[in-house]
């Protein structure tokens, strides 16, 4: 087996051990402060990305709200062509009512007159059978 012999540290060993490791921890230092300024800009990137994307939404949320408000401009229209209907159908209504007192008025005098032409033309055809009879009982008396 082999055993590892230690080294004694000597005050300039010492240094120069630290001196080492100040330069590294400065090389750390160096690196560290690169990466904390790479994130500012990251982050300064980001900041002006999102208020990119906050404008965005505001002007797509103004458009809407056009939009929206158009939508109720159309509602309030269809309420009051709603209302008008309803207004005209009830005076339709009353209309078509006159209208079919009318027209049952009508009908009653058509079938009245059916009822008189019907009677008439019994009574004329009663009429013409009479006086055929009276015609042939004239002329069978004279023969």
């Amino acid at each position: 087996m082999q055993t590892i012999v230690r080294e004694s540290w000597t005050d300039e060993r010492l240094d120069e051990f630290g001196k080492r490791m100040d330069e590294r921890f400065d090389r750390v230092d160096e690196r560290f402060d690169a990466v904390c300024h790479e994130f500012k800009a990251v982050r300064q990137e980001m900041k002006q990305g999102f208020e990119q994307v906050d404008n965005r939404f505001e002007q797509v949320n103004n458009r809407f709200e056009g939009v929206y408000n158009r939508f109720e401009q159309v509602d309030k229209r269809f309420d009051g062509i709603e209302r008008h209907l309803e207004q005209e159908s009830g005076q339709m209504g009353k209309r078509f009512e006159r209208f079919e007192d009318k027209m049952e008025r009508v009908d009653e005098r058509l079938f009245s007159m059916g009822r008189t032409m019907v009677a008439a033309s019994v009574g004329i055809c009663s009429t013409m059978i009479a006086g055929f009879g009276t015609l042939m009982a004239v002329i069978l008396t004279k023969l």
